[in-house]
């Protein structure tokens, strides 16, 4: 019987362009802002670096060990305005086995004078340690994502990252 990969899917409404949106995932500052990362490498075109690092945690989780180190994978498709997928996504945990392969799809669409943003991550298997990890990212997700609206909608908007060029 075939595996069926573990899911993660919101979608959120944010009162921005799709071009500022997408902008925020590919903006070493904006990443620093709303998702916590110390580091990045992203590059928004199709075989595209997409890198990000989180500072470890001061704390540990009973299966996965210490949380935070990086998170990466090749940008395959990008479209300007409209988003973006990973494939060959891999999270190395700083104390624990790599999780992989994964697909990061992340879309935009306009919605009155908004941006519906949905994020959707999958992975390769289904075992205790994809679950607990599948359980810590829909939270974490759901945090950063909401730390993502608040960044683009306060009045720090005014220094909106430039739409990447791609």
């Amino acid at each position: 019987m075939a595996v069926r990969p573990l899911t993660f899917e919101h979608s959120v409404l944010i009162t921005a362009a799709p071009d500022a949106v997408l902008s925020a995932f590919f903006d070493p500052t904006a990443l620093a802002v709303w998702w916590d990362t110390i580091q990045s490498v992203t590059t928004p075109r199709p075989l595209g670096v997409y890198a990000i690092e989180w500072r470890n945690t001061p704390f540990s989780d009973a299966m996965l060990g210490t949380l935070g180190g990086v998170f990466y994978g090749t940008v395959v498709e990008y479209r300007r305005r409209k988003g973006f997928f990973l494939a060959d996504a891999y999270w190395l945990p700083p104390e624990s086995g790599p999780f992989g392969p994964m697909a990061l799809e992340v879309n935009c669409r306009v919605e009155g004078p908004a941006t519906r943003l949905r994020v959707r991550q999958s992975g390769s298997d289904e075992g205790a340690r994809w679950q607990r990890y599948y359980a810590l990212i829909s939270t974490g997700w759901d945090s950063s994502l909401d730390s993502l609206k608040r960044y683009l909608e306060s009045a720090g908007t005014s220094r909106k990252t430039q739409p990447p060029s791609a």
